[in-house]
């Protein structure tokens, strides 16, 4: 459990370094701001004399920084704030900022799918951000499935026509007119003929009022005293802009108290909340289990039938053969994750 420093407040200086001042406040008072209440402060700041030669320099680069990350959609964050408690979304365009005040040319920038996660509020904002990196010279390369995103592209490039060996080809180049009139692109005909939605009728649900998970009080990071019901049984999806609040509510609230709950009840202990005041309706629940983008498996050897318990199987099965017994090999003699049955060549 994090505690605040009780000697600097959370501000990790020495008392010498909080103690001077520029205008009445310590830069640990400028760095607590928001980005556009700081972008505001530094606007307005008027000086004199000697303070006007040495902050000329200093105040306009001040001001263009803080202008891009006001752009890219982070204008709400904390200038202090720490790295680990940014969403995706946000930590991506902070970069993306960076990027902007660097005043590049002739760069060519990749980014993997830079819309994944973002709401489409601010899928707008990022493919304005990419806009104006382009705009300056630079070449921009996108994965994207994001239909705004590749409308948005002055060429596409379609790759399939499937998946694996069904892959591997050019399918269509172009612009989005081109690849729409293209018969054999499968994302033009997408956009041309978006498909239906819903595939099927919408399976009948109980009338019954659904039990509910409930969480109150949540207060950590930017949640300001959340009460919420989540019903047991139900599809729940938890949206809204980058940096609402989403990841913190789910995963550091939601996902970490129900696992310290359900721990504590096989060894009938009652462990303190973490971030919220109250968690009632989860003991209908045995398990949790958080489904990330983590890389699977124990080792750099592991794959996906090794993963998902394929090859437990399939080893069982070789050493349940009559030569496997006669020479005394068990599943680990086929299994390329452990000593005795992996090549140690490799």
């Amino acid at each position: 459990v994090e505690h605040t420093c009780p000697e600097c407040d959370g501000r990790r200086l020495r008392p010498e370094a909080l103690a001077v001042r520029f205008q009445d406040h310590s830069i640990a008072d400028y760095t607590e701001l928001p980005v556009e209440g700081a972008e505001k402060t530094f606007r307005q700041l008027k000086l004199k004399g000697r303070e006007t030669d040495i902050a000329r320099d200093i105040l306009a680069e001040l001001r263009s920084r803080l202008a891009f990350l006001r752009e890219v959609g982070v204008g709400y964050l904390s200038l202090d704030r720490a790295a680990p408690t940014l969403s995706g979304g946000e930590a991506q365009r902070i970069r993306l900022a960076a990027q902007l005040g660097s005043n590049l040319q002739g760069v060519c920038y990749i980014l993997d799918e830079p819309t994944i996660g973002l709401h489409p509020r601010d899928n707008q904002r990022l493919l304005d951000t990419l806009g104006k990196l382009e705009g300056k010279g630079n070449t921009i390369v996108v994965v994207e499935h994001d239909e705004d995103t590749i409308r948005r592209a002055e060429r596409v490039i379609d790759l399939g026509p499937g998946a694996g060996v069904n892959g591997g080809r050019v399918v269509a180049s172009g612009t989005v007119d081109e690849l729409i009139a293209n018969p054999d692109s499968v994302t033009g005909r997408c956009l041309a003929n978006p498909l239906p939605h819903p595939f099927m009728e919408r399976r009948p649900t109980s009338k019954r009022s659904p039990e509910r998970l409930m969480i109150k009080g949540a207060h950590l990071h930017n949640l300001k005293a959340v009460d919420l019901g989540l019903p047991l049984g139900r599809l729940t999806c938890v949206t809204g802009v980058s940096g609402s609040g989403k990841s913190t509510l789910v995963r550091e609230v939601l996902r970490d108290n129900l696992h310290q709950q359900l721990t504590a009840r096989r060894k009938r202990t009652r462990p303190p909340l973490m971030g919220c005041d109250d968690l009632s309706g989860w003991e209908p629940l045995t398990r949790v289990l958080e489904v990330d983008q983590t890389p699977i498996g124990k080792t750099p050897r592991s794959c996906p039938a090794t993963y998902v318990g394929f090859w437990d199987d399939i080893r069982k099965l070789f050493a349940g053969t009559t030569e496997a017994r006669l020479r005394g090999y068990g599943p680990g003699r086929f299994s390329f994750n452990v000593k005795g049955g992996r090549c140690e060549a490799c």
